[in-house]
């Protein structure tokens, strides 16, 4: 039976609830500084810890809990008599449940202007020591360390006479080692942020959720991290691995678009991509560059789903449609369908978030691919034809630059201003994803004329700048770069092709 407490937190939320709960279960309350005087307010009974130790709070607070009769009362098994006689000797009396929450070090280091001496500050040494003692006997000792927890911990109370479920201070347990090691991983990187590039990298992230299995069945595979913080399922089975892979490539893509946009992936690569201010002809200039390939992908859209784009979606069918919201009447349709997976984006995620590829031995790590002038109207973008681009062939060089990026190299894209018309992805030549893009936009039944193409990195030849013409298009968006850079800008010039430079490679390999 839990019979002492110490709590003390920096988060205040729910503290006073769960206090109140502790005294009425008969728990003898002990706390420190800030927490005790909450507790005080509101006329919550509470020994501070000098009178429970015997020994003031010294050096400005920095030493209170570093003491023998709170490690060892978090630290004696209960169960050995060793143990207990020594406590009894040293008026070690027993701590059952430890309630505490760190310094808050990390959103002290965001805040503009820190210095290194308030950061240093703000890291806490009694509350991870407390904690891993506590973690440590979880045999006996309950750990709380997120107020997410308290209604749990209260429960199982209530179920077991004043005590609480061994497999529930496991849980707990476990979770206050993840808190501490990623404490100290925030505090680590902070004091290495001087060196570029850091001297060490590490990744400390609680599992999510086990998966049926990975990319094949025989795979086993596990999510890790914060995923749902930026996701809701709203309906369908289960998400795979692969389907996971697949949201998180739809929504990197379409957060890049500000108007009505629609895109549909397969592989994680689009196989079709349409703005309109009316999502159902958004939809159809998507669907209409690949009307096969969409067959059981992803769909993403940046607008609510009414019930005009449903009923044309539903023609299909799909694995994921991911939006920030569904109408009543679009999600009655579509839940129809029982496997279909419904995903509400709650929140755009970062663009920023560095890129992280696991390899042999080890792990790469980039910055993420962030073009901070991927719009035509703020890029530093290179005229370098004799006849420059219309309006017109800027806004679909815009769209497609959008575009070409999220798309696997060799990449080539072809667009008009608000959709995609062909799409050749993957190809080991340039030419051959050039060719593959032309195909598709025949096979759809598509007019290249007057066409934009995109491509992810410079074209070595001008092969595929030839070949681009001879389909239709009239303009062409590259990094540039190539030691062949003349002859494809005299090549564009003899057909009378507009071509802008960006400097800018998007490879995704």
């Amino acid at each position: 039976m839990i019979q002492r407490a110490l709590l003390s937190v920096s988060n205040k939320t729910g503290l006073l609830t769960f206090a109140r709960a502790l005294v009425d279960h008969g728990v003898i309350l002990i706390s420190t500084g800030g927490t005790a005087k909450a507790l005080c307010s509101a006329n919550i009974p509470v020994t501070e810890i000098a009178d429970f130790t015997g020994f003031p709070e010294i050096m400005d607070g920095r030493v209170k809990t570093l003491h023998p009769k709170v490690h060892g009362a978090l630290l004696f098994r209960r169960d050995l008599p060793s143990h207990v006689a020594q406590a009894g000797e040293h008026d070690i009396l027993p701590i059952d449940l430890l309630c505490v929450n760190l310094y808050p070090f990390e959103e002290t280091i965001v805040k503009k202007g820190t210095t290194l001496e308030e950061a240093i500050e703000q890291i806490d040494i009694g509350g991870p020591s407390m904690i891993r003692s506590a973690a440590k006997n979880h045999h006996s000792v309950t750990v709380v360390v997120d107020p997410e927890d308290y209604p749990r911990v209260l429960e199982s109370m209530a179920a077991h006479e004043g005590e609480t479920a061994p497999e529930l201070r496991a849980r707990l347990a476990t979770k206050a080692f993840a808190l501490t090691s990623a404490y100290d991983h925030a505090i680590s990187s902070y004091l290495d942020g001087e060196m570029v590039p850091p001297a060490s990298f590490s990744l400390d992230l609680p599992q999510m959720r086990q998966l049926r299995y990975g990319e094949n069945p025989h795979q086993e595979a596990e999510l890790y991290g914060n995923f749902f913080d930026y996701f809701e399922q709203l309906h369908g089975k289960e998400l795979s691995f692969n389907n996971i892979l697949d949201i998180t490539a739809a929504t990197r893509l379409i957060v890049e678009f500000e108007k009505p946009t629609i895109a549909i992936l397969k592989h994680n690569n689009p196989c079709g991509v349409g703005s309109d201010e009316v999502l159902s002809a958004a939809w159809e200039k998507a669907f209409a560059t690949d009307r096969s390939a969409p067959f059981g992908g992803v769909i993403v859209v940046n607008r609510e789903v009414d019930e005009e784009l449903a009923a044309a979606i539903s023609e299909i069918f799909s694995e994921v449609i991911i939006a920030p919201s569904f109408h009543v009447e679009a999600r009655a349709l579509l839940q129809k369908k029982k496997n279909l997976r419904l995903m509400q984006l709650l929140k755009k995620p970062s663009l920023t978030d560095r890129d992280i590829r696991s390899v042999i031995g080890g792990v790469l790590v980039q910055d993420a691919d962030v073009d901070l002038g991927n719009k035509i109207g703020t890029m530093e973008y290179r005229v370098v034809t004799k006849r420059p681009p219309t309006r017109s062939e800027l806004e679909a060089m815009e769209f497609g630059w959008q575009v070409v990026k999220h798309v696997k190299s060799n990449a080539i894209v072809y667009v008009g201003r608000d959709r995609t018309l062909g799409i050749g992805a993957g190809q080991m030549s340039r030419v051959d994803a050039s060719r593959i893009a032309i195909w598709k936009a025949v096979e759809a039944g598509l007019s290249l004329q007057g066409s934009a193409v995109c491509s992810d990195a410079f074209f070595p030849f001008a092969d595929s700048l030839i070949a681009a013409a001879e389909a239709g298009a009239t303009a062409v968006i590259q990094p540039g770069g190539s030691l062949r850079d003349a002859e494809l800008i005299a090549a564009a010039d003899e057909r009378g092709i507009a071509m802008v430079f960006t400097g800018v490679r998007h490879f995704k390999h």
